[in-house]
């Protein structure tokens, strides 16, 4: 355990006193620049060593009646080793070369050292009594056990100190630097206040999950059920770039869009159900629907990670809508070809009744038409 006396005064970010833990409109702002060592920049570790004492006691471990029960230095981590993402090269489709590639910015999954400039520290005052091996990993990793050893009256309990949680939830990747050679000093924000158990204990496994899931999937194994942690990342991105007014808009015209669409498809269906003949109906037209749509909803799964998956929805069931009509429509069949002929097989679509002379008439002016 480094002393303090032992440090250098100018490696010192944060010195706050009088915080009151469990009060909970302590609210502190601090505003520091990090020199950045050789070792950060040729990607090590960069740790910020944390010194809590009760008000009268000695926080240097190295000084004459510091007393562990009341005093606990610990550390955490304020970079983080990600993998870096691939660079997509694109070429133009009119006066260039007729095909798009991409390429990774190297053969092989490599990682960075990546610093984030904002950080909440937040204690924890109504953790309460915890079972310390049955905790989740991702809570427990935050627990200083009592350096002394000691235990209740039972001699069955031991203690664990206030819980100063490092929260990295809404760090978000694009607001990251690459820590190298080139960066020599970093800026750093520190929110320090209390939050609440349930809420240190829902952000601390989401985001323990969500890396885990980063990790899992930059080294090339099975894709976790959570995803690769793109479209969390991006749902955050929302929270944290968005006003709150457009953001509540937005919410609200997505779900009439959805409630909207929803009916449109509960009113097309119940027509199609009750539908007794093919007048008016254009079999060509529907598949030329479909055929569309189809092209549409490649494209957009193409491009998807601009698209939102209700978009994608809702493009899927039309198209599975209009390919429910041609079946309502006409018997979809497949007959053998005549001989000679370059595929063995081929669809038909037959009346499903013989037409009446307005069905008729209907089909032919469909093939008129087309």
């Amino acid at each position: 355990m480094p002393t303090l006396s032992s440090v250098s005064r100018d490696t010192l970010v944060l010195e706050e006193k009088g915080f009151t833990i469990g009060d909970w409109n302590q609210n502190r702002e601090v505003d520091a620049t990090i020199q950045v060592p050789v070792e950060v920049q040729n990607n090590g570790t960069l740790w910020a060593h944390f010194y809590v004492s009760l008000r009268g006691y000695p926080l240097d471990p190295g000084v004459k009646g510091y007393n562990p029960a009341k005093a606990h230095h610990f550390f955490r981590r304020l970079n983080q080793v990600l993998p870096k993402k691939k660079v997509a090269k694109t070429r133009k489709l009119v006066g260039g070369a007729s095909k798009r590639e991409e390429e990774e910015e190297t053969p092989a999954v490599t990682y960075s050292s990546f610093y984030h400039p904002n950080f909440t520290m937040s204690f924890i005052p109504d953790s309460g009594t915890q079972s310390y091996v049955n905790m989740h990993p991702a809570v427990r990793q935050h627990i200083q056990l009592e350096e002394s050893g000691a235990r209740d009256i039972s001699g069955q309990n031991g203690w664990y100190y206030p819980i100063l949680f490092v929260n990295t939830f809404w760090q978000l990747r694009d607001h990251m630097t690459e820590i190298n050679s080139t960066v020599k000093t970093v800026p750093l924000h520190i929110n320090l206040n209390n939050m609440a158990n349930w809420k240190f204990s829902l952000y601390s496994s989401i985001d323990e999950g969500m890396k885990q899931n980063q990790k899992q999937a930059a080294s090339g194994g099975p894709m976790p059920a959570g995803g690769d942690g793109s479209e969390f990342e991006e749902f955050k991105r929302v929270l944290v770039d968005t006003n709150i007014y457009l953001l509540s808009t937005t919410a609200i015209v997505s779900v009439l869009h959805m409630v909207f669409e929803g009916l449109a498809f509960k009113s097309d269906i119940s027509h199609w159900r009750h539908k007794k003949d093919n007048v008016g109906i254009s079999v060509r037209t529907i598949l030329g629907n479909v055929f569309m749509q189809t092209v549409i909803f490649l494209y957009l799964m193409d491009n998807s990670d601009g698209t939102s998956w209700m978009i994608l929805f809702g493009q899927g069931m039309g198209i599975l809508l209009e390919a429910w009509k041609i079946t309502k429509t006409v018997d979809v069949r497949i007959r053998n070809t005549v001989p000679g002929s370059f595929l063995p097989y081929k669809v038909t679509f037959e009346d499903k009744h013989k037409l009446s002379e307005t069905e008729e008439k209907t089909k032919e002016y469909d093939e008129i038409a087309f």
